[in-house]
């Protein structure tokens, strides 16, 4: 997750899914968990300039994909990140299914197609509103 200097945060939408979610992906080998959240961040949004804020958590997600007869259960782990700069990297073919966005906290929570993403946006409200490295609030 990502997080604006307006205290804004990074969302994707998928208009062939038409779902508004969070930068997310698989962790490569040998990868730590931040970095991979990082290098997810810049492959589906173009954004590279980013400084770790602190962990957010894993919840285990379970759901079925029926077109593949797949029940798939595997833990999420999520990380706020600060944008250093607006600054974009140009994005793989593949990734332009992507179109990157900003909403405020408060939106997302509505507006986010799954409930572990609002979830953790919710958590990274709480964090923000206890005041740790004096970031913006965004009530």
């Amino acid at each position: 997750m990502v997080l604006d200097e307006q205290g804004a945060i990074l969302v994707l939408y998928r208009s062939r899914n038409n779902e508004i979610r969070l930068p997310k992906g698989h962790v490569e080998a040998r990868e730590l968990l931040e970095d991979a959240a990082a290098r997810e961040i810049r492959e589906e949004s173009g954004y590279a300039d980013l400084q770790l804020i602190t962990s957010l958590g894993v919840q285990v997600v379970e759901f079925d994909l029926p077109e593949k007869n797949q029940h798939v259960m595997r833990q999420e782990f999520y990380f706020l990140f600060r944008l250093g700069s607006p600054r974009q990297v140009a994005r793989d073919a593949h990734e332009l299914q992507f179109e990157p966005g900003w909403l405020k906290l408060d939106e997302a929570v509505v507006h986010l197609s799954y409930e572990t993403e609002r979830e953790f946006v919710r958590r990274a409200r709480a964090w923000l509103d206890r005041g740790d490295e004096g970031l913006v609030h965004t009530r």
